[in-house]
């Protein structure tokens, strides 16, 4: 007869691993990252709301993106008072935006905005 379990020798107090020590915390680049990424949010919702406000404006990114017409996409995101690092990708389907922010040279944060227009 076979068994599933191991045999009874086996069984016994568990061996626990020495608890791990935790490093000190500094909450600093945390801090900073979510101050920036405030900034990146204000620059979306900047988007958001011209997309949302005017269907001319709408019209002219959408043209530009397909189109093409990369220097047209990035005037009309930034004549609308965008301040963040943009990066921008369109296909015959939408748009994605990503905004980027550093501190001290270092990536701290990146907020992706995705929308479709087919």
């Amino acid at each position: 007869m076979y068994s599933f379990y191991p045999p009874r020798c086996c069984y016994g107090p568990m061996h626990y691993l020495p608890l791990r020590q935790s490093l000190p915390v500094n909450p600093e680049l945390l801090y900073s990252s979510a101050h920036e990424m405030k900034k990146l949010l204000r620059d979306a919702d900047t988007v958001v709301e011209s997309l949302s406000a005017s269907k001319e404006f709408a019209a002219f990114l959408m043209s530009a993106a397909q189109e093409s017409d990369e220097e047209e996409v990035f005037r009309l995101i930034y004549s609308i008072g965008v301040t963040s690092e943009v990066e921008v990708h369109y296909n015959p389907d939408g748009i994605r935006l990503e905004f980027k922010s550093q501190i001290e040279d270092l990536d701290c944060c990146k907020l992706t905005l995705a929308l479709r227009w087919n």
